[in-house]
C-alpha cells in the first residue's frame, strides 16, 4: 500500500450463525464458507503511504432463533460470538403444544452492566413481560401462562456478559373456578376436558351452566362463565334433612308484590325442625306464614300479624312437611333493607361490634360467639358494600354449640351440640381442655339434662385412656368436679336409636384453671427397707408400698395411699429382724399339729390328711435359719387329694333274680338292690354295697331265688310281671319255661314258656 497519503478506514461486518461452543473463525488463513469479511477504505492525507489505521465498525448483529423441541439449553450470547461485536441482541422464540407451556429455570448467569434480559408471554393477542434482568439469579425458574415464551438477549462487547437457561414444557391447566356465593363447586380436573360442577346451597337456584369445561388452547380456559346462586321465590324441597331458607334476592332486599310458597319435606318417620336467623319485614304491611303441613290449608305454626317476638325455641312439625307462605304489598319494604343501607345484621348466641350503628355502605361489622360457641357458615368479618344496591359482601355467620374441640383457656364453657336446641341422635362427641402443667381444672356442671341412654363422661387426663372422673346418663341437679392433672377429656355419646327433643336439652359444664391442691405430704424412706410409688407425684389415690430387706419384715401397714382430704390412710410401717418362720398356713381338708405355740426356729408343724384324701408332698415342715434371708420352711406347703378307687364290676343276676340296676360298672359306695320273681324266694342279702379298695369289691355274694310249685291260675300273673324295661328304656329279653302242675284228676302237658318284653 505504499504510495497512499490519504486516511483510509477499515469497516468489518462478521455474521455468524454457529452454534454455542464453537470457536469464532480467524481473520487470516482459511475460512468457512459461512464468514463474510467486508472491507472498506477511506483514505487520509494525514498518514504516510507506508501506513494505514483503520476503524473497526461493528453494528449490532442479530441472532434469532426458533425453538419446537419440548426441551433444551439456551446460551446466550453465542461463544463463538462474544469476542468479535460490540453489541449483541438476541431473541429466542419457544414454542410447544397447544395446552403446554413453557418452563425456564435459570442455570447460570453472570450480566455486567448494561446487559438487558426479557422474558415475555407472547402466546396472548398482548405480550406479557414474566421477568427481567432485574431479579435474575441462578435457580430462577419462569413460568409462561401460554404455549409460546420470548426471551430477548442485550449485551454490549465491552461487558463479558452471559446466561446460561434450561427450557422444558409443561401441562398447563384452567384457573380453579370461583365458587358461588351460597354455593358450591368441585372439579374433576384443571387439565383439558377436566369439568367443574356448580351447585346452590338449599334454597338458592343456579343462575348459568352447572357444567363448565375446560377447553385446549395456547391458555386453556373454561367453556363459559361461572353461575351465581339466586334465592328463589318458593319450591318443593324434598327429603330434606338440614337447610335454610330465604326470602328471594336474600342478602339483598325482597321485591313487591311478592306470593312465595315453599314446601318443606322430611324424610319418612321424621320431623322438621326450624329456627329463625333473621326476619325483618315491613311493618303492617308484608307476612310470613309457617304451617303445620304440605298445603295451604294446614294449621298455622307462626304468623307475624299475630306474634310479635320470634320463638327462641323454634318451631316443630308434627308430621314430616312444613308450608312457608311470605306475601308482600305493592309498595311497603322493611326498613332492614332501606335505601343505601344494608340491613341490621345479627348472631344467635354471640354479638357483634360496628363502625357504623346505620349500617350505611362501607359499614364493617365483626362477630364474635358466646363462650362454648364457635363460628360457622360466614365470615368473622362483613362489609356493606354497593351504593345503588347496599348488601353485606358475605352471609352473617352463625354461632353454635359444636360437637368435640381443643380448648387451652384458662377458663370457659362446654355445651351439648346445638345448645340450647336438641342434640342429634348416634352423636360421639370429644372435648379437651389443657391448662398450665402446673394448673388443675374445675369443673362446675350447671346442667346436666340427656337421655337416659346417652352418656357423659369425664377422663383425668388427655385421653380416653385416662381414669374416669364420673360418668352419667338422665337428669342430674348441679355438681363439681375436680382434676388431679393439667388436662381433662370430656366424652359426649348420645344413643343413635332414639332423640331427644326439646328446648334445654343438653348439658353446660363451666370450666376453671384452679391451683394445684392435690398432693399429699412426701413419706418419709425406713430402715433396713425401701418404698415404691403408684404415681410419680403424690396425687389423690397414689399408693406408696414399703418393703423390706430379706431376713427383715414389714411391722404396720405395708400399703398407704393418698386419701381425697389429702391425708395418708395409716402409720409409717418399720422393718425389724425376723426370728420366727411366717404361719405358712392351712391345708384344706386336713388337720395340723404343732409342736409349738410359735414358728420359732427348729418348730415343726405336721400335716394329716382327712379320710378319702391322699396327702401329697411332705407332711412334716420345719423352721431353720437361713443367715441373712432369715428363718424359713424347709418345705412347701404340701396338698390334700381326693382319694380315687377303681369300680366294682356287676356280680351277675341270679336265675329268677331281678337287679335294681343293668350297668356294668358301680363307684365305690354304690349299692345294688336284688329281687326275684314271684313264686320264688330270695336267699341271701338282698342288697350289695361296692366297698372301697384296691380294687374295690363287693360287700357279699349275689342271692339266689328258689322256685316254689305254681297253681295253673298263676301263669297270667307270673306272665305279666315278666315284662320289664331297663333304666335306659330298651327291652331286656329272657326265656323261662313253666311246667304246669295240674291238681288231682286233671292232666295237661303244656309247657308255658314265658318272655320279658
Amino acid at each position: 500500500m505504499s504510495g497512499l497519503n490519504q486516511d483510509h478506514t477499515l469497516e468489518v461486518v462478521h455474521c455468524n450463525p454457529s452454534q454455542p461452543g464453537n470457536k469464532a473463525p480467524s481473520l487470516t488463513g482459511p475460512h468457512e464458507s459461512n464468514f463474510n469479511l467486508h472491507m472498506k477504505y477511506e483514505w487520509s492525507t494525514s498518514v504516510s503511504a507506508s501506513h494505514f489505521h483503520a476503524a473497526v465498525v461493528v453494528p449490532a448483529v442479530p441472532c434469532q432463533l426458533n425453538l419446537t423441541r419440548p426441551e433444551g439449553y439456551i446460551e446466550a450470547p453465542p461463544q463463538s460470538s462474544s469476542a468479535f461485536h460490540s453489541t449483541m441482541d438476541c431473541s429466542y422464540i419457544i414454542t410447544v403444544y397447544m395446552g403446554y407451556g413453557v418452563e425456564v429455570q435459570v442455570m447460570n448467569v453472570n450480566l455486567s452492566e448494561g446487559d438487558k434480559v426479557v422474558f415475555e408471554d407472547v402466546g396472548h393477542r398482548e405480550n406479557t413481560m414474566l421477568a427481567n434482568e432485574s431479579i435474575l439469579m441462578r435457580g430462577l425458574v419462569v413460568r409462561s401462562h401460554s404455549n409460546q415464551i420470548s426471551i430477548r438477549f442485550h449485551n454490549p462487547r465491552s461487558q463479558a456478559g452471559s446466561v446460561l437457561l434450561r427450557y422444558q414444557a409443561f401441562v398447563l391447566s384452567c384457573v380453579f373456578p370461583q365458587r358461588p356465593l351460597y354455593g358450591d363447586v368441585s372439579v374433576s380436573s384443571l387439565h383439558s376436558r377436566g369439568k367443574a360442577f356448580f351447585s346452590c346451597l338449599t334454597g338458592y337456584r343456579l343462575q348459568g351452566s352447572s357444567v363448565l369445561t375446560c377447553h385446549n388452547a395456547s391458555t386453556p380456559y373454561w367453556s363459559g362463565k361461572e353461575p351465581y346462586c339466586l334465592a328463589a321465590c318458593g319450591g318443593i324441597i324434598r327429603n330434606i334433612t338440614v337447610g335454610r331458607i330465604v326470602s328471594p334476592g336474600f342478602p339483598s332486599n325482597y321485591s313487591n308484590n311478592l306470593t312465595c310458597h315453599w314446601v318443606l319435606e322430611a324424610p319418612e318417620s321424621q320431623r322438621l325442625h326450624i329456627h329463625f336467623e333473621k326476619v325483618a319485614l315491613a311493618e303492617d304491611d308484608d307476612r310470613l306464614l309457617i304451617k303445620n303441613g304440605n298445603s295451604i290449608d294446614a294449621t298455622v305454626l307462626y304468623d307475624s300479624y299475630e306474634v310479635e317476638y320470634l320463638p327462641n325455641e323454634g318451631l316443630l312439625s308434627t308430621s314430616r312437611h312444613l308450608f312457608i307462605e311470605l306475601t308482600t304489598d305493592a309498595t311497603g319494604t322493611s326498613t332492614a333493607f332501606a335505601a343505601g343501607h344494608c340491613y341490621e345484621p345479627f348472631v344467635k348466641y354471640g354479638n357483634l361490634t360496628s363502625s357504623d350503628s346505620t349500617w350505611a355502605v362501607g359499614a364493617v361489622v365483626e362477630f364474635a360467639c358466646d363462650p362454648g360457641y364457635t363460628l360457622e357458615q360466614g365470615s368473622i368479618t362483613i362489609e356493606c358494600m354497593d351504593l345503588n344496591n347496599p348488601q353485606w359482601n358475605e352471609t352473617e355467620p352463625a354461632c353454635r354449640a359444636v360437637c368435640s374441640g381443643e380448648i387451652t383457656d384458662s377458663a370457659g364453657v362446654v355445651l351439648s351440640p346445638n345448645w340450647p336446641e336438641a342434640y342429634d341422635k348416634g352423636q360421639d362427641c370429644i372435648w379437651g381442655i389443657h391448662v398450665e402443667e402446673d394448673k388443675r381444672i374445675m369443673l362446675d356442671i350447671q346442667v346436666l339434662n340427656i337421655g337416659k341412654n346417652d352418656l357423659l363422661t369425664f377422663y383425668d387426663g388427655d385421653d380416653l385412656t385416662a381414669k374416669v372422673l364420673g360418668q352419667y346418663g338422665g337428669s342430674k341437679p348441679c355438681f363439681k368436679l375436680h382434676t388431679t392433672t393439667a388436662d381433662i377429656t370430656i366424652q359426649f355419646q348420645s344413643d343413635p336409636a332414639t332423640n331427644v327433643y326439646g328446648y334445654g336439652n343438653g348439658f353446660v359444664v363451666h370450666f376453671f384453671e384452679v391451683a394445684r391442691n392435690d398432693t399429699c405430704p412426701e413419706l418419709p424412706e425406713i430402715s433396713n427397707g425401701w418404698k415404691s410409688t403408684s404415681h410419680p407425684e403424690l396425687v389423690q389415690g397414689t399408693v406408696v408400698t414399703y418393703q423390706c430387706y430379706p431376713g427383715y419384715q414389714v411391722v404396720g401397714a405395708e400399703l398407704l395411699m393418698c386419701q381425697w382430704d389429702l391425708t395418708w390412710s395409716g402409720d409409717l410401717p418399720s422393718c425389724e429382724r425376723v426370728v420366727s418362720c411366717a404361719d405358712p398356713g392351712k391345708v384344706e381338708h386336713s388337720r395340723r399339729v404343732l409342736s409349738g405355740p410359735h414358728f420359732i426356729v427348729g418348730s415343726s408343724i405336721q400335716y394329716i390328711c382327712d379320710k378319702g384324701f391322699t396327702l401329697s408332698g411332705n407332711s412334716l415342715l420345719t423352721c431353720f435359719n437361713r443367715g441373712s434371708s432369715g428363718p424359713m420352711w424347709n418345705q412347701k406347703l404340701p396338698r390334700c387329694l381326693p382319694e380315687t378307687f377303681e369300680p366294682c364290676s356287676h356280680p351277675g343276676i341270679p336265675t329268677y333274680g331281678i337287679p335294681s340296676s343293668n350297668k356294668i360298672h358301680f363307684q365305690a359306695g354304690e349299692t345294688l338292690h336284688y329281687s326275684c320273681l314271684t313264686g320264688h324266694q330270695l336267699l341271701g342279702e338282698p342288697v350289695l354295697h361296692c366297698v372301697p379298695g384296691h380294687p374295690s369289691k363287693w360287700s357279699g355274694l349275689p342271692p339266689v331265688c328258689k322256685g316254689r310249685k305254681l297253681q295253673p291260675d298263676l301263669v297270667s300273673t307270673l306272665s305279666r310281671q315278666f315284662q320289664l324295661c331297663s333304666d335306659q328304656g330298651s327291652l331286656k329279653f329272657r326265656c323261662i319255661v313253666l311246667n304246669v302242675l295240674c291238681k288231682t284228676k286233671l292232666k295237661s302237658t303244656e309247657t308255658i314258656t314265658c318272655f320279658f318284653v
